[in-house]
């Protein structure tokens, strides 16, 4: 059995890590460059780097500070926001970054995921899928198993059914999701477990689940009731509420395979 992972977040905003909740007031979290080092030094498995107003402003992914930020770590490193072509992937990659996440351009364009993973391998191609409840759905009478996609930095709903694209973009070659629970985002109240554990049922590729950690048991939850591979977590590692080696002992106490 593969390891569980427990990778930070650094969303990116004018230059500055920032934390939020449900993708909103955002609140200054510090340095990109020396959270990078921090988590390093605090034995994270990955981690992941997402200029999140890039596409909604339409520009690209600053290549300067994740040059930087790279030069820092030696652990796996996701870079996600603003990538609107083949061209941009490799810039990402030639940067410094190992794997890349596609959103908005994953929507709008699913070619690229194809494209992009027969180029660079699938391995390096992660397509994060930001998904919000149906709430109208339950009202109608359907299962309340329904999440919308969101694109733009959880700006602008596509009408996606979040399990049926989960199981497309696996089919276009992608080598592993990033799966945000927009209603759980900076609520510390714990990962969306009924979200996770849909979309983990139904694709076999890895699963990073993301949104809500807010104690070490959230962890021992989300991968003790899902599939999930690896957990995400952003403003309790951040602000220092929790580190991520006491994360890691307490799971390997409850039988949860990590790398200590």
């Amino acid at each position: 059995m593969l390891a569980k992972r427990i990778v930070p977040c650094l969303d990116i905003n004018k230059g500055r890590v920032v934390k939020g909740v449900h993708f909103v007031q955002l609140k200054d979290a510090g340095d990109p460059v020396k959270n990078a080092q921090f988590y390093e030094q605090e034995g994270a498995d990955e981690l992941v780097f997402l200029d999140i107003t890039a596409s909604f402003e339409r520009r690209s992914t600053t290549i300067d500070l994740v040059r930087k930020v790279a030069e820092v770590v030696f652990m796996p490193f996701t870079v996600g926001g603003g990538i609107r072509s083949v061209e941009d992937i490799r810039a990402l990659l030639l940067a410094g970054a190992d794997k890349v996440s596609l959103n908005t351009v994953a929507v709008n364009s699913p070619a690229i995921v194809r494209k992009s993973s027969s180029i660079f391998g699938s391995q390096c191609i992660v397509v994060a899928i930001d998904a919000k409840r149906m709430h109208s759905a339950k009202r109608r009478g359907k299962s309340g198993r329904q999440w919308e996609v969101y694109i733009n930095g959880g700006r602008t709903p596509t009408g996606l059914n979040a399990l049926t694209w989960a199981k497309r973009v696996e089919s276009l070659g992608a080598g592993e999701i990033l799966l945000t629970s927009m209603d759980y985002d900076g609520t510390k109240d714990g990962y969306d477990i009924e979200l996770t554990k849909e979309i983990t049922a139904q694709v076999k590729i890895p699963v990073i689940a993301s949104g809500g950690a807010g104690q070490i048991g959230h962890f021992y939850d989300v991968f003790h009731c899902t599939g999930a591979s690896a957990a995400l977590a952003a403003s309790i590692f951040h602000y220092r509420e929790i580190r991520i080696k006491e994360i890691k002992e307490q799971l390997h106490t409850k039988g949860i395979e990590v790398r200590i």
